[in-house]
Formats: C-alpha cells, structure tokens, sequence
C-alpha cells in the first residue's frame, strides 16, 4: 500500500509470505524416501516514509526485513560414496533425477535486516544527498557431511562401518553487521556542465564459522578429539572474525559540447583495509589458534563515457572503464585430509593479490518503427589481471583462490523491443560472450615433474560464463466486454553450456577412481561424469484477464519440466560425492492481482 499522511509525507508498506513445496526427495539409509526435502518458507516486509518538510527537504526512512527458512536443498545427487549401484557389501542404492542421499535432516536460516535514511536538500543550483544504512544478517546452513566424513573416517583412516556411517551434520554460520555512509553533492541546473562529488564509508563486521560434530566417534574409535577449541567428537572447528573497512572519494563531470555530442569523465580512489583472525581445531584442520592476518589496498578506478546523437533516433556511446576487486588471504589447507601430490600443488598459497580489468564497450540505442520499438546492440572487451580463480584443493576438503595472471572476456550483448501492433508486445535480449584464460599456472613436484594446477591453463573458459544466451517475451492482447481485456504471455530462456568452477576442466576431472575410498567394495574401478553443465531451455506460459482494478491467471512455468543442471555440487574432489543444483520442476498455479 501507498498512502498519503497530510499535505506533506505518505507511508510505504508492503508484506510478503512464500510457502514452497519443494521437489526433491531423499532416500535414507533404510531405503525410505522423504519426500520435498527442499520445502520451506520466506517472510518479508518493506516500509518507507517520505517526509518533505519543505520543498528544498526529502527525508525517507526505510526499514527492510526478511526471513527464510528452507528444510534441504534442490542438489541432484549423481554418486554418493554411502549410496551409489557399485557397492557390493553394502545396499546398493540408484540415484535418479531430482533424488539425493541424506542421513540427517539439512537446512537454511538467513533473516536479513536493512535500515536506511535517505536525505535530499536542494540548494542554490545544488543537490545535497545523504544516504545512511546499517544491515544485519544471521544465516546458518546445516549440511548432511556424512559423505565427506566417511571419506576420511573410513576412506583416508581406514575405520570401521559403524563410524563412517556415523551422523555428521556439519553446521556452518556467518554473521555480518555492516554500517555505511554516503555524502554527495550534485549540480542541479540546465548547464552543458553537470557534475557530482562525493565520499564513502563502510564498516563491516563478519564472523564466519563451521563445526561438525559426529556424536560418538570418539568412544566407538578411540582416537582423542577434544582441543583447545573443539569440544569431543567436533572433528573440524572453525571461527573466523573478519573486520573490513573502506573509503572512497569520487567525482564525475560532464559537459555537452554540442546538442549532440556529451563526454563523461569520472574518478574514484579507494583505500580497503581487512584484517582477520584465523582459529583452527579438531582432528580434519591443521590446528591454528589466534592467527591474524591483514591485507589493504589503494588506487583510482577511473572511467570516460562519450555519447553522440547520431539522429533523433540514434544514440552511439562509448566508454573505457577500470574496476577491482581486493585480494586477501586463503584459510589454510585442512592438511591431515591432503594427499602429498595436493599438498605440493595447494600448499604455500598464503594470499592473493588484487584483480584488476579493464573495460572497453561501444553500442548504440535506436528507436524504431515510428516509435513503436527499440534496439540496443553493445560489443564490449574485458582485460582481466590476477583474476581470482577459486579452486577446491583435491582431497584437502579446502578452496584455494588463485590469481591467474591474464584472462579476458568479450562479447555483443542486444535488446529489441517492438509493438508491431497495438495487441501486441514482443521483446528479444541475447548475448555471446567468449570468456577465457590467457595463462597456465603450473606446479613443480619433488622429482621436477610439472603439472597444471586445477585447470588454469591457456584456452580453458571463464566459470559460469555461457557462451550463448537468449530470452523471448511476447505478450497479446485482445478485448473482451464490460472493460475487461485478455491476455496471452509467453517466454522462452535459453542458457548455454557452463562451467561451474575454473577447476572443472582439469585433465580427468569427471572421472571418480572408486578405488581411492572403496567404502563397499565397489564391483567397478570408475563412475564418470560430465562437469560441463549443459545447455537447457525454459518455457512459460500465462493466460489471463484484467481490468482496472483485477489482473486473474492461470500459468505453467517450466511447460517441458527441464531438469536443468544449475551449477556443480561436489565434495572432496567427487571423491566422496557428485550432485548438481537443479531448477524447479513444471509448476502451475493461479495468479489474481486487486488494485484498489
């Protein structure tokens, strides 16, 4: 709702409730299924006031919250280590589409809290622009580790069944608080010359931490596991606090030189500065306790913007920009769990560095049909320096980042947008992107023999980077009577083939030797699998009525049911298990809309 409060401020209100159903099932150790595991529910609420006190003056609270609570996850399991066909002293169990294996009940917590001010004063040819915010955030996720557990409990250690089977929920945790504040000062006249000054500050608390505890294990193997900081039976411990803090100052101007021709200029130095406390416990981690680490950074982003008319229909841009991202320091590798060969090839990586691109994009806005359409086309062309490539470290149960000295991304990206009729609206946005490393990072081992490190190598693409993507929205019209119109909407996405990590297109990755962990004693030496996500299409449907005050419809998403494979799931190098996250299944439902 919107609504006014006297002659001078209106109130903001909105509240939203989802209830998902879900659409995955989890077999259970006893050959039961649960069915839905991935239901849940999401809460939220979005209130602003607008104050204008007088008409140079604009004060807007606004208060943001949500909650969500999801029972499991929409992960596709492909091979599980405790439950896959090849075992032949334990139950054999076949995985299929929109199926996975737990033990224990998963989740994911996130409630969210955004508050802001926002003010606006007016003054002589100016725009003073205030903006104050501060978010909380508590997110907790429960993940079923029995898996990765018993590829180490009974894979590495060699322990028995009734303690690799042993529950291990593995509770992972982050909280943030974070404060910030912008002041910027903006031109506010008809001149050619317009431009804006401003500063920046943020404050952000983190705190990131993971237990997994696995009641028992202690008594059943007898092998001590308390710690400094994990209690008996925490196999892993981890907490580390994390305080970020940044400034900036920017400015930009620009000036119309003709009625057709503007160039933008603009400046922002930066200055971020982290420091974190490393603590490390139980049997999986390699113990480290108070450990503080720091890493800054300082520079100029700058960026030129040019834009000609070239007719009253036609507008040609172009600009050159600088972007970052800041380094900072790996967690270290869990080296109980490594292999030697992981160790050599994921050891000493203490940091990263700072990744830097450049960006060069020229493209054109045109309208077309007297007026009835529009066509955006942009080419665009990325240089990237030290980009940082998270790779999972083999057997190490870790993620490295990795800076990669040169990679590049460039592509076309368009829109079009037409009504050729007054029934009918039709739209069409694709893009190509050929995205790529310009370097091989390689490792040396003990006897000289030098490798590529997790599929960094020349050629290999950019992570989660289709080449080719495309959506088609159409919508018709027709008339009805007593007011009332009809409606007819479609739309197809199309999304081409990804890698989910940089890693994935290592040499032989895909393929899981069952014979490193051969926890059932597999009758077959390999399971195989394809880390290249494919491409899929999506379709939906809605057909509808509306009013002035009513908008009722039916719809079918996902008209084919697509099981699309959204990103790579795997744990401990697919040693232990191989999922993939996947998008919903055919849904369909009835909207109605009032306005009143």
């Amino acid at each position: 709702m919107n609504v006014p409060i006297g002659d001078s401020s209106a109130l903001r209100a909105a509240v939203y409730f989802k209830s998902y159903g879900g659409f995955i099932d989890a077999i259970q150790p006893d050959g039961s299924v649960d069915d839905d595991v991935n239901d849940g529910e999401r809460f939220g609420a979005r209130v602003s006031m607008r104050f204008e006190p007088s008409e140079n003056l604009t004060i807007t609270p606004r208060l943001v919250y949500q909650d969500v609570d999801l029972n499991g996850f929409n992960r596709s399991d492909a091979y599980n280590i405790l439950a896959n066909p090849f075992t032949t002293t334990r139950p054999r169990v076949d995985l299929n589409g929109r199926e996975q294996y737990t033990q224990l009940d998963e989740s994911f917590t996130d409630e969210f809290l955004l508050l802001d001010l926002n003010i606006e004063y007016a003054m002589n040819d100016m725009v003073m622009t205030s903006v104050t915010s501060y978010t909380d955030r508590d997110v907790l996720v429960v993940r079923d580790a029995t898996q990765l557990t018993a590829s180490i409990t009974g894979g590495s250690i060699g322990l028995g069944e009734d303690i690799y089977t042993l529950d291990a929920p593995l509770d992972d945790a982050t909280t943030v608080e974070a404060f910030t504040q912008e002041l910027r000062l903006s031109s506010d006249t008809d001149s050619p010359f317009q431009w804006l000054v401003g500063g920046f500050y943020s404050q952000i608390d983190r705190e990131y931490s993971q237990s997994l505890d696995v009641a028992g294990f202690e008594a059943l193997s007898g092998i001590s596991t308390a710690g400094p900081l994990a209690a008996t039976d925490i196999l892993f411990f981890s907490n580390i606090p994390y305080d970020f803090e940044q400034f900036a100052v920017f400015g930009e101007a620009s000036y119309l030189f003709t009625d057709r021709f503007t160039l933008t200029a603009g400046l922002r130095y930066f200055d971020f500065e982290e420091n974190r406390v490393l603590n490390f416990d139980g049997i999986f981690a390699d113990q480290t306790i108070g450990q503080r680490g720091r890493t800054s950074s300082d520079g100029i982003s700058p960026r030129i913007i040019a834009s000609y008319s070239l007719s009253d229909d036609t507008i040609l841009n172009a600009q050159v920009s600088k972007g970052f991202r800041l380094g900072g320091i790996n967690d270290p590798l869990n080296e109980p769990l490594c292999s030697p060969e992981d160790l050599v090839t994921f050891g000493g990586r203490d940091s990263f560095d700072d990744e830097e691109l450049i960006n060069y994009e020229i493209g054109a806005k045109t309208t077309i049909l007297n007026g009835r359409g529009t066509f955006n086309i942009a080419a665009f062309h990325m240089d990237i320096d030290n980009l940082q490539a998270t790779l999972t470290a083999g057997t190490c149960s870790s993620r490295v980042i990795f800076n990669v000295p040169e990679s590049s991304s460039a592509g076309v990206e368009m829109e079009l947008a037409i009504s050729p009729t007054a029934n009918l609206d039709f739209s069409v946005t694709a893009s190509y992107t050929n995205a790529e490393l310009d370097s091989t990072v390689t490792s040396t081992a003990a006897d000289g023999t030098i490798s590529i490190v997790g599929g960094i190598e020349k050629g290999n693409r950019l992570p989660t980077t289709p080449k080719f993507q495309m959506a088609i929205n159409s919508t018709y019209f027709w008339g009805l009577d007593n007011g009332w119109d009809g409606y007819f909407s479609t739309t197809l996405q199309h999304v081409g083939s990804r890698f989910t990590q940089i890693g994935d297109q290592s040499d032989g990755f895909g393929t899981v030797d069952l014979s490193v962990f051969p926890l059932g004693d597999p009758d077959q030496g390999i399971f195989s699998f394809d880390p290249e996500l494919p491409s899929y299409n999506i379709g939906n449907l809605r057909l509808g009525v509306k009013n002035d005050n009513w908008d009722v419809s039916l719809f079918v998403n996902n008209v084919s049911d697509s099981e699309a494979r959204l990103a790579l799931d795997q744990e401990r190098g697919s040693l232990a298990r191989v999922g993939f996250i996947t998008n919903s299944p055919r849904t369909f439902g009835v909207t109605a809309r009032i306005n009143f």
